[in-house]
């Protein structure tokens, strides 16, 4: 298996048991699903009382996104402006750390033009996204976008791929 981590932060954001899709070669996507966590009983062979058995079975049961849960990621929030801003220190360290890793001024330039026009499309439907940073809550780190697809029910995550290392384990 294969997981990927933000290159500034080392959290750990995904990994390749996910179907991930890369598109306009700057950012991965990746569907993901709902889970259901928690409300687990533990049978310790104890015969409940009458009033234990009358309570609910879906006490401290959740719902959550599975790679959200999974890789610990947090919510975040921005307005565009902060957001943009964001982006703009984030992407000036993904360059620098492709130049430190032996990328070319090629790869480079090829980045940095497919990462503008997607960022366009982010500002385009900046409504539609939640953000999420990784374990580390580290703000310089990597936001994960997540929005859900034309059917309004499928969470997918979106990532940028400049901005990830793997890592086999």
């Amino acid at each position: 298996m294969i997981i990927f981590k933000d290159i500034i932060t080392g959290d750990e954001l995904i990994s390749d048991s996910y179907n991930l899709k890369e598109i306009d070669g700057v950012v991965y996507e990746a569907d993901c699903s709902k889970i259901t966590i928690g409300g687990d009983t533990v049978d310790i062979g104890a015969n409940p009382s009458a009033e234990e058995a009358e309570e609910s079975t879906e006490e401290g049961k959740q719902q959550v996104i599975d790679v959200v849960h999974s890789f610990r990621l947090n919510e975040t929030s921005f307005d565009k402006k902060s957001y943009l801003s964001h982006l703009k220190g984030f992407m000036k360290e993904v360059k620098q750390k492709m130049k430190d890793n032996g990328a070319s001024d090629e790869q480079v330039t090829e980045f940095e033009k497919g990462a503008s026009g997607y960022a366009k499309k982010i500002v385009a439907n900046f409504k539609d996204f939640e953000f999420l940073i990784g374990e580390s809550m580290n703000p310089d780190g990597m936001v994960v976008l997540l929005n859900y697809r034309e059917d309004g029910i499928t969470p997918y995550v979106t990532m940028w791929k400049h901005a990830l290392k793997e890592e086999k384990v």
